[in-house]
């Protein structure tokens, strides 16, 4: 169910651009990395200057949830997958989707095919690596669904909580991890595999696949509409951004690599993940498509058990169209 923002932001006067810059703290949800090439192009490209606005952009790590950032008043706007956000919503951490950059969906569960698995039906008795900290919902969604156990019976899978790397894969732990195909799944490509010696499970093509990436605000921020305009003009520029990295993708690969402070990132890496971040964000104007939302939603309900406690219930007020359709217009 949507929630629809009542404030009269243009009766107030506060449609068109401000007399000074407003900042804005968006907190990512990993580390700077082409996952969010579109906020670190606006910037860089003074997106956000002809929007008057200072954006302040916060990487993430292992240890950084951004539900809880933005609950504690350290964001104003996080970007998070919809099956946490709804997860973090029905605990209390109001947040509701304002835009949806990431039409589509990269998470993958990639095994190696010496391991013999084939299909769906070859991991009963399999370690299958897991992310946690809210990215577990998908796939404990999807082992509900095939009605599989988790609790490494023979009838079952084991799980092994998987740290953000592939090393369980390269080093024997698990016959199947949690990749991103933009990301992880390149990683195990640059360790020498070949595609054919891989077998991947798309969440999307499995039929429980969830929103990513989307952008989060607390419901009582939209209560402002000095905060409802401000967070227009950020959607706006922030889209803008994406467009520019989509059909700029190497330009964009070295943004991103000049504003990471850890060194860690190579540009051979981000230009790999631009191209596939790219797939993802292609053909999307930032809004949220009803018919996907409730996607998310259905297969998460559908999987309610002591092992997916993402939601109980149907949300309500958890998206909006209104910042975008100001935005965008």
């Amino acid at each position: 169910m949507k929630v629809t923002i009542i404030a009269g932001v243009a009766a107030l006067g506060l449609g068109g651009a401000a007399s000074a810059q407003d900042s804005v703290t968006l907190q990512l949800k990993w580390v700077t990395q082409a996952q969010f090439a579109g906020y670190y192009v606006a910037e860089d490209q003074g997106f956000y200057d002809e929007e008057n606005l200072d954006v302040t952009i916060k990487p993430g790590g292992p240890d950084i949830a951004p539900e809880q950032v933005i609950a504690g008043g350290g964001a104003d706007v996080i970007v998070t997958w919809m099956a946490a956000a709804l997860a973090a919503r029905e605990r209390g951490v109001p947040l509701v989707n304002i835009a949806q950059p990431f039409s589509s969906g990269g998470l993958q569960l990639t095994c190696l095919a010496e391991t013999g698995v084939e299909s769906p039906e070859d991991f009963p008795g399999r370690t299958l690596g897991v992310w946690f900290f809210g990215n577990e919902y998908p796939f404990y969604a999807w082992m509900a669904q095939l009605g599989l156990p988790t609790d490494g019976s023979d009838a079952g899978v084991e799980v092994l909580k998987q740290a953000f790397n592939v090393d369980p894969l390269l080093q024997g732990q698990a016959d199947c991890i949690s990749t991103m195909t933009y990301n992880e799944y390149g990683q195990i490509l640059d360790a020498g595999y070949t595609a054919d010696e891989l077998v991947n499970f798309n969440y999307l093509e499995e039929g429980v696949g969830m929103l990513e990436d989307g952008l989060y605000v607390l419901e009582s921020d939209l209560e402002d509409p000095a905060f409802v305009d401000k967070m227009e003009r950020f959607v706006r520029a922030s889209m803008k951004g994406w467009k520019w990295a989509e059909e700029n993708p190497e330009d964009a690969a070295q943004i991103v690599v000049d504003n990471d402070t850890s060194g860690a990132q190579t540009l051979d890496h981000q230009v790999y993940m631009m191209g596939e971040v790219a797939k993802l964000t292609e053909g999307s104007d930032g809004t949220l498509d009803e018919a996907a939302y409730q996607q998310t939603v259905e297969t998460l309900l559908s999987a309610v058990s002591d092992d997916n406690p993402a939601i109980t219930r149907e949300p309500e007020g958890a998206w909006t169209h209104d910042i975008t359709d100001a935005a965008l217009k």
